[in-house]
């Protein structure tokens, strides 16, 4: 009588199969973040934020101090030291020159005036 003798087999694994879907964010996910990183890249190096382009932007305007008297507005102060300019253009110039939020000044101020 011969022994009957059991040999466990391990199955073998499965090849690994690869679905439609598997396939598409196997090569979507690479391609949507090469393309996420390409456009931030040309952004970053086309962006127009520079500091400036022209040696005249940096060109720094001519000034005078002026203290602000009792009953004077920024229109008399712009009539005073510039009669022969607008005096919109003048009070424009003042205001950004001093940061000035409002048009109304104190007496006592001290204002930077274009002499240009």
């Amino acid at each position: 009588m011969s022994a009957l003798t059991l040999h466990q087999v391990s199955p073998s694994p499965a090849p690994l199969r690869l679905t439609r879907r598997g396939r598409i964010v196997l090569i979507g996910v690479p391609l949507v973040v090469l393309a996420v990183l390409l456009l931030s890249l040309a952004g970053f190096f086309h962006s127009p934020a520079k500091a400036s382009d022209s040696v005249a932007d940096l060109a720094v305007t001519p000034t005078v101090t002026v203290t602000v008297q009792p009953g004077q507005s920024l229109w008399a102060i712009a009539g005073t030291v510039a009669p022969g300019r607008d005096a919109r253009d003048v009070v424009a110039d003042i205001v950004q020159l001093n940061n000035l939020d409002a048009g109304t000044v104190l007496p006592g101020q001290q204002l930077f005036v274009p002499t240009h």
